[in-house]
């Protein structure tokens, strides 16, 4: 950051000795956001009945030297003190809501960099639906995702540890691909069963739609065959019932799926910033995730795009051999590449800084 400052010859000497000052002290608030504290928690879901697997992140004051924490046998972990001292003060929270298949682990390299930010990160490992446990017909549970967040902002809120230190008039939520679509939820958008049916039958090769035909799941990382679903199957009431959290103040979305099965009308009346993120040109979009027509139809949306990426850029850095073992156990989906010439690494550069100046916009410019 530079700072340009009118003076006179007169009191330039004054005026140099406030700027040193001025520049020390940012240079030690800088130093101590540096530090990221995370911790695992669980919280007890009322809708699941059981308790949730939780990760924060978060700015800290001092604690244990960083280790790499999240790493696993595909991405690579990111630095963080585990059990670190939070600093004091209140700060904004984001929800973190991971993609299907994913962990909330995988998304440590940007919930770090909101935590040097300022703001706490928590997000859930959303049963049923991550690396190595996932199934076709929890996928579409959208209303479990929904609840696992609105428990996060209760625990945390009540928490001895926490309540103190999260601002509960500041929480915004961020979402990536299925966790988009479960952000959308949050923020007031609808669903409807049949237009999510319908999508299938127009894309039955999109991604999703083919998790659901394929009649394949995970289980502690093996490959196991299950019946196809059928969308039409799943509980209409639960799927199109309205999901609203007012504590919600600001939501960021990247690549939200469902995108073709939102309702217009409940879009129109979305009250909060909606700020879209679409990963590659605007002419390679697919239609899962498209999101122009619902950043156009909430009052206050945005739409970014990010340039040479496709949808798997939001996962974290790839391990060296993780293509191999990605082949090895059967994965078809690209996880590893990318949608040009820019490495991963440059694509999260770009959409670290979008996403916390999103955010910063939202919940820490308020009064």
């Amino acid at each position: 950051m530079t700072m340009t400052f009118r003076t006179t010859i007169s009191s330039l000497a004054t005026t140099l000795a406030a700027t040193l000052a001025m520049n020390m002290s940012l240079n030690l608030a800088a130093a101590a956001s540096e530090l990221v504290g995370t911790r695992d928690i669980t919280v007890f879901s009322v809708e699941r009945q059981m308790d949730l697997p939780v990760t924060i992140w978060y700015p800290a004051s001092h604690g244990p030297e960083a280790s790499i924490v999240g790493e696993n046998r595909v991405f690579e972990g990111t630095p963080a003190s585990v059990g670190a001292e939070p600093e004091t003060g209140r700060h904004p929270l984001i929800l973190l809501s991971h993609g299907s298949g994913s962990t909330v682990q995988a998304m440590g390299w940007l919930a770090a960099h909101l935590a040097k930010a300022g703001f706490i990160v928590a997000g859930p490992n959303h049963p049923r639906t991550t690396s190595g446990d996932s199934t076709p017909a929890d996928t579409p549970l959208l209303w479990q995702r929904v609840d696992d967040l609105s428990s996060i902002i209760t625990a945390l809120s009540a928490s001895q540890d926490w309540g103190g230190i999260v601002d509960n008039e500041r929480i915004g939520v961020l979402g990536f691909s299925l966790g988009g679509a479960a952000a959308m939820k949050i923020s007031g958008a609808r669903a409807g069963l049949e237009a999510y049916a319908g999508y299938c039958d127009t894309w039955p090769d999109m991604p999703d739609c083919r998790w659901f035909a394929g009649g394949i799941a995970y289980a502690d990382w093996e490959m196991i065959e299950v019946e196809p679903l059928d969308l039409r199957t799943i509980d209409k009431g639960l799927f199109e019932r309205q999901n609203r959290d007012p504590r919600i103040k600001s939501a960021v979305l990247v690549d939200p799926s469902v995108a073709q099965a939102f309702d217009a009308e409940s879009l129109r009346q979305i009250d909060i910033p909606m700020a879209f993120i679409n990963l590659g040109a605007p002419q390679s979009i697919i239609a899962g995730v498209d999101s122009s027509e619902l950043a156009g139809l909430t009052p206050h949306g945005s739409l970014s795009h990010i340039d040479q990426a496709i949808h798997f850029s939001f996962l974290a850095e790839c391990r060296q051999d993780a293509k191999a073992f990605l082949k090895q156990i059967g994965e078809v989906d690209p996880i590893c590449d990318d949608g040009g010439n820019r490495s991963r690494a440059d694509i999260h550069t770009e959409l670290k800084q979008m996403i916390a100046t999103l955010f910063t916009s939202t919940l820490m410019n308020t009064q």
